[in-house]
């Protein structure tokens, strides 16, 4: 029984992984309704190994390392191939040279950025109950979710038409994930009403955002996150 109460979480957090490895593979192949589910499986698997860690009283220096690595998959590789795929129509960044570098491989920034958020996270003890820049599994989210409403839906289809914007999109997410802003972490110091003011307008403004435009309002609600982070950012601490 020991071993099961030590290893649950960490078992959770490989599923994880294994879930963002089958979504990076169908991504690649083209198969992005898969990669949205393996997405969604990561994330609640993502948030269930510390919840379990932390009922079970398992936390681990293990664990803590496993979380990483396997967010670095589910949460890196995923939405720098995500780029690389929006990116990929637009054929070489040297036009009329013969140099072997297509623009679509600006994408995989993301991948890199996120990594050192990944690394710059559990090197600092401060992100307690606030993120330092844009958490990875909520860009994302925000990456992901507008490829997956264009596809489904043609919404947002004018943002993947202009490579410009594209490569300034990959450059502003590259930079959210390892800014000094600080972001929202529905993580509780105290139950006062007042210490939760940002929690609670994210909560509700969120909702109102899925209620009105359902599936689009998915990368809509992960822009609202990081403004509403801006604004409440003198009583995130």
């Amino acid at each position: 029984m020991n071993f099961i109460k030590n290893n649950l979480a960490n078992a959770l957090t490989l599923g994880n992984l294994f879930s963002g490895c089958i979504g990076a593979i169908h991504l690649i192949l083209g198969d992005y309704q898969t990669t949205a589910i393996c997405i969604i499986l990561s994330l609640i698997l993502d948030f269930f190994d510390g919840f379990v860690a932390r009922a079970l009283k398992a936390n681990s220096n293990l664990g803590v390392q496993l979380d990483s690595l396997a967010d670095m998959v589910s949460f890196g590789l995923i939405p720098g191939l995500t780029m690389y795929a929006a990116l990929e129509p637009f054929g070489n960044i040297f036009l009329d040279t013969e140099l072997p570098f297509e623009i679509k491989y600006l994408g995989l920034f993301v991948t890199l950025f996120s990594c050192l958020r990944l690394a710059i996270f559990n090197l600092d003890e401060d992100q307690k109950y606030y993120f330092k820049g844009l958490n990875t599994p909520s860009n994302t989210i925000l990456i992901f979710g507008l490829y997956y409403v264009q596809k489904e839906s043609g919404d947002f289809t004018f943002l993947f038409e202009n490579s410009l914007f594209l490569i300034l999109f990959t450059a502003v997410s590259s930079w959210l994930l390892i800014s000094p802003i600080k972001m929202i972490a529905m993580k509780f110091k105290s139950m006062k009403l007042q210490d939760n003011y940002p929690k609670l307008a994210l909560l509700i403004g969120s909702i109102i955002i899925l209620l009105i435009f359902k599936t689009v309002g998915i990368p809509l609600v992960i822009m609202y996150y990081i403004l509403i982070s801006i604004i409440f950012q003198k009583q995130l601490k």
